[in-house]
C-alpha cells in the first residue's frame, strides 16, 4: 500500500511562512486527489486545502483564508501546502491524506484512507 511521508514542520514567528510537503511511496500517488488537515490541541481535525490529481484545481477550508496555497509536482509525486502570514491560531499537526480519486470533492466528502504520519507546525508570537 502506498505510503504517504510528510517533512517541513517546525517554529515559526507569526507572520513567517513555512512549506509543508507530502511524498507518496509509488507512482499510483499522482492518480489522486490530495488534502492537507489540521488537528490542534482539544480541537476536531479540521479540513484546511485539496487538490485534484493534475493540480488544476484547488478547494480550500475556512483555515485557510486566502493566506495557504495547496500545489503538486507529479513528477516528485509531492504534494506541497505553503503557508503565509502564519499565526499562532495555525498551531497544530498538520496531515496529508490521499483520496480515493481523482477529484478534490473525494477528500472532502469521503473519507481518506492513507494518511502521512503528521508534522507538528508552531507558530509563537
Amino acid at each position: 500500500q502506498v505510503q504517504l511521508v510528510q517533512s517541513g514542520g517546525g517554529v515559526v514567528q507569526a507572520g513567517g511562512s513555512l512549506r509543508l510537503s507530502c511524498t507518496g511511496s509509488d507512482r499510483t500517488f499522482s492518480n489522486y486527489a490530495v488534502g492537507w488537515f489540521r488537528q490542534s490541541s482539544g480541537k476536531n481535525r479540521e479540513f484546511v486545502a485539496a487538490i485534484n490529481w493534475s493540480g488544476h484545481s484547488t478547494y480550500y477550508g475556512d483555515s485557510a483564508n486566502g493566506r495557504f496555497t495547496v500545489s503538486r509536482e507529479n513528477a516528485k509525486n509531492t504534494v506541497y501546502l505553503e503557508m503565509n502570514n502564519l499565526k499562532p491560531d495555525d498551531t497544530a499537526v498538520y496531515l496529508c491524506a490521499r483520496g480515493s480519486g481523482t477529484s478534490w470533492s473525494d477528500v472532502v466528502q469521503g473519507h481518506p484512507e492513507v494518511w502521512g504520519q503528521g508534522t507538528l507546525v508552531t507558530v509563537s508570537l
